[in-house]
């Protein structure tokens, strides 16, 4: 038997939708390696917009999350699909009136949830520990636009999530928090460092795995930029591996331009560009923390993630 799954992202920079195919064979592997995409597309909708400044969702922001859905719902009916789960991530979470938005995207026909971060990031182990299948330990570092989780995780035969972490800070926020000028000052990139060590700290014990694997638009934007991936094509990007050597370069080479010359490298999307730079410090400060020469880059993250859990239930696992 085979079915088709759609999975919306909703999370505080962008909404993603991914349709997935799952052919179902004899044994969970099997179908967990029959999982194939049929379509993913997402859009920056930046739903964290001013949200640290109000507390709110902005009612423009929460307007374009809804236009952006139910362009996907009519995408996901087309592709004949079972179910369509949605996910709101951090800024659902924190925002005061997160619920409002959620009651209005059930109006849509999805069936959505707030996750904590401690489910998001367990989405993100089973994502990468399935698409990227690394061998021993590792990290993986799921960046976003209002939260950042750090899973510490294993294969010990099959995939273990050992610990996880959430942290309450994306590149909207940090941004917003730290830098105001355009291109930033050093001082700020330097502050905002500053402010993720104290965070690293409480797991300082994360550097003892053997890998780290990163995941988000601005890791996979970097993979484009060094690699010369453009148009962008996910499985060109996905599994690359980026050096620290790298990261550090492109940290340099964008946080000297402006946005709008930021915005003209065809590459970074224009929303994108206003807050790559602190998704970049995200990275280089980490790999710098933990002493880590490079880190594997995956283009899964939450959406296949949900689509595996999905699987993983139907099989009573």
């Amino acid at each position: 038997m085979n079915y088709r799954i759609a999975v919306v992202d909703i999370g505080t920079y962008s909404t993603r939708l991914l349709i997935s195919a799952v052919h179902v064979k004899e044994t969970l592997e099997e179908t967990l390696a029959s999982i194939e995409d049929v379509f993913s597309v997402g859009r920056i909708t930046a739903l964290g917009r001013r949200l640290r400044e109000t507390g709110y969702l902005q009612e423009e922001a929460i307007n374009e999350v809804l236009s952006t859905l139910r362009e996907y719902v009519l995408i996901a009916k087309e592709y004949g699909v079972e179910e369509i789960l949605g996910y709101a991530t951090q800024a659902c979470r924190e925002a005061k009136n997160g619920n409002e938005l959620i009651e209005k995207i059930r109006q849509l026909g999805i069936d959505v949830k707030v996750i904590s971060g401690e489910e998001e990031a367990y989405l993100s182990f089973l994502a990468t520990a399935y698409g990227v299948r690394p061998e021993g330990d590792f990290v993986v570092i799921d960046q976003g636009g209002g939260s950042t989780e750090f899973v510490y995780g294993r294969k010990n035969g099959g995939y273990k999530m050992d610990r996880s972490v959430s942290f309450p800070f994306g590149i909207v926020s940090l941004t917003e928090k730290f830098i105001k000028h355009d291109p930033p000052l050093k001082e700020e990139l330097e502050e905002m460092r500053q402010f993720l060590l104290t965070h690293l700290e409480k797991i300082r014990d994360y550097a003892s795995a053997k890998e780290f694997i990163g995941l988000g638009g601005t890791i996979t934007t970097l993979v484009a930029l060094e690699k010369h991936i453009f148009p962008y094509v996910s499985s060109k990007v996905h599994r690359q591996v980026l050096s620290r050597k790298a990261v550090k370069k492109w940290l340099d080479k964008l946080s000297s331009m402006t946005v709008e010359e930021r915005k003209s490298i065809p590459v970074i999307e224009d929303k994108r560009a206003e807050a790559i730079i602190s998704g970049i410090v995200i990275f280089d400060t980490a790999l710098d923390f933990f002493d880590k020469d490079s880190i594997r880059v995956s283009d899964w993250g939450l959406r296949h993630g949900a689509v595996i859990k999905r699987v993983m239930e139907r099989f009573n696992v």
